[in-house]
């Protein structure tokens, strides 16, 4: 029997989705739980691609809302193909740093498509990398906060392609639901030694080519599963997923200049522990 997705199911799905892509709490795994709430089979291909369609709708908001700094770094990167002069401007290298991290994951995540689209969504795996990643992200904090003290931190400024890679490789984890896409390179960002403003921003322009191409080879792979769905829904969730995604960038920026990511980290771990109840429970099913 097709699945149906209701317009009420599409706003839902893209709220969720806008507002936990870019915080380091896992958009898939907020979603995964959000689907199994709403009656949805989560392991349906039309809403594995619905998923990964309307994250185009936060890709939009990104490029929109770093479409200076975006034009500033494709400039740098242009100029420095061809001269030395240009190959000495500290945002060739950044620009560099960024395609080189966005590489890894792409890889990967083609290689494993069947896997992270099948076996890994279920609620066990989304609860257990919620609580998993939660001690990552609190041993990046704290090594954070000894760089701080010491002065030894880094800006946009002082990345070299190494980082790029290493948040790259690091990035590839975030294909485990509950792991957090945000939260890997945010947390790798601040083990390099970078500040929080500089690698939560990382993560952003890191998000752009591989959320990108997963929408796009989503949408081609099953075009004909959304279609059943709704293109109407489909674009509903597109667009309100842009919305508050927007916002949700906007307030994050404000937030990691003047605090932590301890409080996420307190909100993954009771999440986590909350789906394992109701699973264990019987509330809900783990797909």
């Amino acid at each position: 029997m097709p699945v149906e997705l209701t317009y009420l199911q599409a706003v839902i799905l893209g709220i969720v989705e806008g507002l936990t892509e870019f915080l380091p709490i896992s958009s898939t795994g907020h979603l995964t739980i959000a689907e199994q709430l709403l009656g949805l089979p989560v392991d349906d291909p039309a809403i594995t691609a619905y998923t990964a369609i309307i994250q185009i709708g936060a890709i939009v908001a990104t490029f929109i809302y770093f479409a200076g700094k975006i034009a500033r770094l494709f400039r740098a990167w242009l100029a420095g193909l061809t001269s030395v002069q240009g190959r000495e401007d500290p945002d060739y290298t950044l620009a560099w740093a960024v395609i080189v991290g966005s590489i890894p994951v792409g890889v990967v995540g083609f290689l494993a498509r069947d896997l992270i689209s099948g076996a890994l969504r279920s609620l066990w795996v989304v609860a257990g990398a919620l609580i998993a990643w939660s001690a990552v992200i609190w041993v990046a904090e704290q090594r954070h906060d000894v760089l701080e003290k010491r002065g030894i931190q880094r800006g946009e400024h002082d990345i070299t392609v190494k980082d790029g890679l290493v948040l790259g490789l690091v990035q590839c984890f975030s294909l485990i639901p509950g792991v957090s896409r945000s939260g890997a390179t945010i947390s790798a960002g601040l083990m390099r030694g970078i500040n929080r403003v500089t690698a939560t921003e990382l993560s952003f322009f890191m998000a752009i080519p591989a959320l990108t191409a997963a929408g796009i080879f989503e949408l081609a792979r099953g075009f004909d599963d959304v279609v059943a769905l709704g293109v109407g829904q489909m674009l509903v969730g597109v667009v309100v997923a842009f919305g508050t995604a927007y916002a949700s960038i906007a307030w994050l920026l404000r937030f990691v200049a003047t605090n932590s990511l301890r409080p996420f980290i307190w909100y993954r771990i009771a999440l986590g522990l909350g789906v394992i109840v109701a699973l264990v429970a019987g509330w809900i099913s783990a797909t």
